[in-house]
């Protein structure tokens, strides 16, 4: 066999690196994939929801009486005890009349000056009717005694007597209204003067001891009875109220166990305390009418943890609804729906196996399997749609 020439190895080592280059070409390459090792633990199923915070006990001081207000020195934040002054009240100045009000006020004074004579003209002749008529008694009686006239007409004078004495009472109570509508109609004349003599100011107390929540009028200004004042309440004895689906809300028991986080400091402990009765409609974001319930919850965690969580504050609560120890869990991301049920790509070397698993639960991070997974294998996290059984994968590096 002759010896090949140095032109023929070199045609032949060139035509062997095009055949390597073309299969290297037209191999199929590895798909790059993430991947989560399945662990074992303990698995919580939750409604996860946002809330607020609020204080238990708020109590709203209002004003008794409409009356001006002087200016509150407390701020939002001040320590109060029960039975502090928290504000002042002083009657408000009676209102300026003008040249309208001045004619019709002097009006109704001279009216009710002429009402005083016109009774005082009618005590006068009650008087004179009672005085006639107890003349008439005396010669009736008289009479009567020497037998000249009947018991009747000495009856009759009686009673007489007896009217034109409530005549008179009639007149005199007329006249004393008469003269309190002259000094009402005089009162309406008088000035408005800020040195004039005022009554005593009224304490505002405070019902509770606590600390000032919110000053709704912190200014001086004339107030109508019933205007709120300033909230006041103790901030240690807080609650979280968060609105959740209907649906949501049948889950949540009296006693669940609840985690409250997302307010700037570490997650605290709670448990529900109540569920209202009654639902109400509320629009989401995206314009869907849901129907929504308060949940109340009670934070168990000692002050200390939360001393910074004040009234109002926005907060994430997670109610546990289901807890299991010891449980095979695998991220969301890795489990997808394959023919009727769910499937898991597992890790084989640098190939992706299909795996079939049943899921016992899940929540927002974590899938409980229930079958078809041991705890420490690789499964693909969100597998990309190239990854197929058998397929070779290669593992993204962070």
């Amino acid at each position: 066999m002759p010896k090949p020439t140095p032109k023929q190895l070199a045609l032949a080592i060139g035509a062997l690196a095009t055949a390597a280059l073309l299969a290297w070409s037209f191999a199929p390459k590895a798909i790059q994939v993430e991947t989560a090792r399945v662990t074992q633990g303990r698995f919580e199923q939750s409604i996860d929801e946002d809330g607020h915070t609020r204080v238990k006990d708020r109590y709203t001081v209002s004003a008794p009486v409409t009356a001006r207000l002087a200016r509150i020195t407390l701020h939002e934040g001040d320590a109060v005890k029960a039975g502090d002054t928290v504000a002042i009240l002083t009657p408000v100045m009676s209102a300026m009349v003008d040249e309208r009000g001045t004619r019709e006020a002097t009006a109704r004074l001279r009216g009710a000056g002429a009402g005083v004579e016109r009774a005082s003209a009618r005590l006068a002749r009650a008087r004179v009717a009672l005085e006639e008529v107890r003349l008439e008694q005396q010669r009736t009686v008289q009479l009567a005694t020497q037998g000249f006239v009947a018991p009747a007409r000495l009856d009759a004078a009686r009673l007489a007597v007896t009217a034109a004495q409530r005549e008179l009472d009639m007149a005199s109570a007329e006249r004393e209204v008469a003269v309190q509508e002259q000094a009402l109609a005089a009162a309406a004349l008088q000035p408005a003067s800020p040195g004039g003599r005022a009554a005593a100011p009224l304490a505002v107390k405070s019902p509770v001891s606590g600390v000032v929540l919110r000053v709704a009028q912190p200014s001086e200004a004339t107030i109508a009875a019933g205007a709120a004042l300033l909230d006041v309440g103790d901030p240690s004895r807080m609650e979280v109220v968060a609105q959740l689906l209907t649906t949501d809300a049948v889950q949540a028991l009296p006693g669940s166990d609840v985690v409250i986080e997302r307010w700037g400091g570490p997650p605290v402990a709670g448990r529900v305390l109540r569920v209202e009765p009654a639902a109400f409609t509320k629009v989401s974001a995206l314009g869907v009418e849901e129907q929504r319930v308060n949940v109340l919850m009670d934070i168990t965690a000692p002050p200390p943890a939360w001393r910074a969580m004040g009234d109002g504050f926005r907060v994430g609560v997670r109610v546990i609804t289901r807890r299991v120890d010891q449980a095979v869990m695998v991220p969301t991301g890795a489990v997808f729906p394959q023919g009727d049920g769910m499937a898991v790509f597992v890790l084989d070397g640098r190939r992706a196996r299909l795996q079939q698993v049943t899921l016992a639960g899940r929540n927002g991070q974590h899938a409980w399997v229930g079958t078809g997974l041991a705890p420490g294998r690789e499964v693909i996290v969100y597998p990309p749609p190239a990854v197929a059984d058998g397929k070779t994968v290669r593992v993204r590096t962070p």
